[in-house]
């Protein structure tokens, strides 16, 4: 099960990310087992850029930075991808003692086959239903990629769905 939000639903990434963040913790209260990484876009003072960092949730190791400073002009993408092949190897070793997964997106790392298709790819070999955002320029991509599995849910309904694709992974 590979329930996914349109960003364009949530207000965009940061509101996704927010989201995310809220049912994590809610089903957390709950006593399910959620696992996977979250993103936090914290602002660095200019004005398109800031800092990106990802809490790996179940691992009481600290956050990861995923952006690198390439100084004020740069243009360029400053995800640093090292950072997060080694945040999606943390969730990996998470995934034995997981009953959700929840991700912060689909991206462009996740289109070329790296990022966090392997935690994605591992999840549903455990039968753990898995819940990512996607931004609608990756929207095509993604369909591609998950198929049949993914189930599109409105923000709204997202906490339920997480709920009973848990209970019908247990069963």
């Amino acid at each position: 099960m590979l329930g996914w939000l349109d960003q364009a639903a949530t207000g965009g990434g940061d509101g996704a990310h927010q989201l995310m963040r809220r049912i994590a913790a809610t089903l957390g209260a709950e006593g399910v087992a959620v696992r996977g990484a979250i993103q936090t876009n914290t602002p660095d003072g200019d004005d398109c850029h800031c800092d990106m960092t990802l809490e790996v949730l179940g691992d009481h190791g600290p956050d990861v930075t995923i952006s690198q400073d390439l100084g004020r002009e740069s243009q360029g993408c400053r995800l640093d991808a090292g950072a997060l092949e080694g945040a999606a190897q943390r969730v990996l070793d998470t995934l034995p003692k997981a009953q959700m997964v929840v991700l912060n997106k689909f991206g462009k790392q996740e289109i070329l086959g790296r990022g966090m298709v392997a935690v994605i790819a591992a999840a549903m070999e455990r039968d753990l239903p898995v819940l990512i955002s996607v931004a609608p320029q990756q929207r095509a991509e993604f369909l591609a990629f998950a198929g049949d599995l993914a189930v599109p849910l409105a923000p709204e309904d997202a906490a339920q769905w997480c709920r009973s694709a848990v209970r019908v992974a247990a069963s």
